[in-house]
Formats: structure tokens, sequence, C-alpha cells
């Protein structure tokens, strides 16, 4: 939570959104694109970065590790690469901010170098779970200590040996799958990871695409220690998890017609398109491509008539960071709405059950938290004041309810917006959403 600069979203009641727009950079291919480039042998050109605050805390580490990286320059950046073993010791501990995908997946990545390190983050980040990672790490022969309640900072010991081992998940992460494979890079043998449910499969593309084998058999993907990472290109998508925001503004707000432009389409990230459908929106994909590796698309949204559904658990993996925006879509729906198998959200940046139950109580709906899941009935948004708890996806999905909202909606403590989405007012109200910061009410 970003205490020093508090900041208010206030939204006016009603409105559309019409035209085409593209959101920025996504945020995993961002992080990602950083990291492989650092530890490649030669020079990496990226277009299309996401310069949120959340990635530049990952390409600001890799500075303080002696890589040197020029830009972002309009979402260009080079990475001029120093190989797996070329980071040196940073100077002081690495600050991470609010960026729990930066912690975790370094922690692989500085798991089997020769020098300590330590990593920490804001208050938020430092309240955050990180045995999921740093207990596997140790079985693989790593040296990390966390807190004292598995939270922030982690304290890694260099010298390590890793050894690659079989690690069946205990619960569907795509951070932590993709943490023990970086730190398979520096392991002897083979590290393989066993996954119950399918998730984002960026760190597996990526490392294909800078040259390093990567072995798929269903669910279990392996790794094998002593290869090298060779430089490419990479053209950044537009981040599906911030086009979210927009898809629900559209399907929720009458006489809606919306094109967001080169979106990233993973078939493990496209759980948002694959509900909102089921809820009987209107979501047609244009113009599939690939672009380094990635497919993209052009998707157009308009205005539909939802419905209450049961979200299939297969689906839930694959839309986790998109809850905090289907949550407004299912209070703007007829009939009831359930999601189950979701305890992932309760350790995001805030508890995104209770956060978001909170938030659409204040504005008239019936949300009732479960241990893994929300149960909504839907209806119509009254207006109201919402605390977003520093959570940048909580500020920006509750911006959205507005739309079918009876009165403005009020949003405080949303200064971590500018994590993963910079230029978010500006852009929806350019979309016709009636939405203004601090400086006065609409």
């Amino acid at each position: 939570m970003n205490k020093r600069n508090p900041q208010t979203f206030f939204v006016a009641p009603g409105g559309r959104l019409c035209g085409k727009l593209r959101v920025p950079g996504d945020k995993s291919i961002s992080h990602r694109s950083i990291m492989l480039g650092a530890l490649a042998e030669g020079t990496t050109e990226i277009s299309g970065f996401l310069e949120g605050e959340d990635s530049l805390a990952t390409l600001n580490a890799f500075r303080d590790m002696g890589v040197s990286i020029e830009g972002p320059y309009d979402g260009c950046v080079t990475v001029h690469g120093v190989g797996l073993r070329g980071l040196k010791a940073p100077a002081a501990p690495l600050y991470l901010g609010n960026s729990g995908t930066s912690m975790r997946l370094l922690a692989g990545l500085l798991a089997g170098q020769s020098f300590d390190v330590v990593m920490t983050g804001d208050e938020s980040l430092s309240r955050r779970p990180m045995k999921r990672v740093a207990d596997p790490l140790n079985q693989m022969g790593a040296r990390i200590e966390t807190g004292d309640k598995g939270t922030p900072p982690l304290r890694i010991h260099g010298g390590a040996q890793l050894k690659g081992m079989d690690y069946a998940m205990p619960m569907a992460s795509a951070q932590v799958k993709s943490c023990l494979l970086l730190a398979g890079l520096y392991a002897e043998g083979r590290t393989c990871v066993t996954e119950p449910a399918p998730t984002r499969d960026h760190t597996e593309r990526m490392l294909m695409g800078f040259g390093y084998p990567v072995e798929c058999h269903g669910a279990k993907i392996c790794v094998k220690g002593g290869g090298k990472l060779s430089a490419t290109r990479i053209d950044v998508p537009a981040d599906i998890s911030s086009a979210a925001f927009f898809m629900v503004g559209a399907v929720i707000a009458d006489d809606s017609d919306l094109t967001l432009e080169h979106v990233g389409i993973n078939p493990t990230r496209i759980g948002v398109i694959n509900i909102l459908r089921l809820m009987g929106a209107d979501i047609e994909i244009h113009h599939p491509c690939e672009a380094g590796g990635e497919p993209v698309a052009d998707i157009r949204v308009r205005s539909s008539r939802l419905r209450g559904v049961d979200i299939p658990l297969d689906q839930v993996p694959l839309a986790i960071d998109e809850f905090p925006a289907l949550f407004i879509a299912a209070a703007c729906a007829e009939g009831e709405t359930v999601l189950r198998g979701a305890e992932e959200l309760r350790v995001k940046e805030s508890d995104r059950i209770q956060v978001m139950a909170d938030g659409l109580a204040a504005l008239g709906i019936d949300a009732r938290p479960t241990p893994d899941g929300m149960v909504i009935r839907g209806g119509r948004p009254t207006g109201g004041r919402i605390d977003s708890h520093g959570d940048h996806r909580i500020a920006m999905s509750f911006a959205m309810a507005a739309l079918r909202a009876s009165g403005p909606v009020m949003i405080d403590d949303c200064a971590n917006v500018a994590t993963s989405f910079p230029g978010f007012v500006e852009l929806a109200r350019n979309a016709g959403l009636g939405i203004v910061g601090d400086d006065h009410q609409p």
C-alpha cells in the first residue's frame, strides 16, 4: 500500500465504452523478458514493455546486479545479457515494491548464484506468502530464509549446489512453477514440475524463444541444467489482465461497442473470455496472429445481458488475476454466480475475496465470501465508497462497476494502479468512463 501518495477515484454513474484502444503491455511477459534477456548471451531488444512499477522493479533489480539495460523509451528496452553466470552481487537488498511476481521468480534465479542477496518489498508484499517457493527451492539444495511468518524479506545464501527434482505442486501457481523451472537452469540434472491444473505458460514459451530446451509432457514440464540462453527480439502483447476491466465494462454498460487491440490470447490466460462468454457476453476475436511466440488478436466486446453461472473449476487458474473484474460482471448478471477453488485470491495484493465482497456489499450487492470463493447474487449496484486496500485490480474493477451503478462510486487508496496500468484514468476516460482522480469530482 502506498501511504505517501494516496489517491481516490471519483466515477460518475452510467456511460458507455466505445471505440478502439490498446491497453499497456503484458506484465507477466514484461517481467520474464527482462529476466531471460539479462541471463542470455547477446543483446535482447524488447518492444511493448509495460512501464509500470512492478515491471520496473524487475528491471531495476537486474541493473543492481550489474546488467546494462537501456530504456524503457516508449516501451522499448535493450538488455545487454551477461549469461547465466554473469550476475554480480548487489550492493544493497533488492527492493521489489509491490511485485510478488518479481520476488518469487527471482528467488528461483538467485537460488543458484554464487553470492548472497536479500529481497524486500513494500508493506503489501511483506505480508505475502513466500514459503511456497522457499520450501521446494530448499529441497533442491538452496539456502533460503523467509521472515518469521513465511513472508519477506527473503535471504538467499550463495554458493548452493542445486540438484534437479520432480515436484508435484500442491496447488496451481504459475509463479511457483516458473520459479522452480528457472532454478532448474542452475541445477544438476533434470528439474520437473507437475501442475494440478494448467497455469500460464509464458516462462516455458519464452525459454524456448531464447533457445533453451523445455520438455512438456501433459501436466509435467522439465528443464535440464547446464544450457544457455541466446538473445532474441520480444514483442510484448497488450495485457489481457488489463483488457479484462474494459471487457467487463463494455459488457455491462448499455450501448457499448469496444475493440481492444493486439491483446495476448495465450490459451493459459483466456479464462476471463471463456467465463464471460459462459455468462452470455458478446465477445468476438478478430485478426489472430502470433507475436514473439505468443498468440495475439483484437477483441471486440459489446453490451450483453449476463446470467449468473457456476464457474467451472478448470477455468479458475486461467482467470485467477481477472476475478476482481469478473466479480463486477457477476454483480450485474441475472441470478447467482458461484466461484469455488480460488483460495489463491486470499493471498494476492489483498485478500481479494473479502475485499471484493465488502466492496460489493457497499454497493448494495449480495456477495457472500467463502473460504475458496464467493457466491454473488446479481442486481443493480448503487453508488458508494470503496476501500481498495491498495490493490490495483480492486480499484480498477470498481471503477467499471460505476457504468451500471445508480449513483457515483468513490474508490480510496488507488495509487498502486500505476503498478500494473499506468495511464488507466486517461485511457478509461477517453473510452467513455466518467472517472477522475483527486483533483475534482466528475
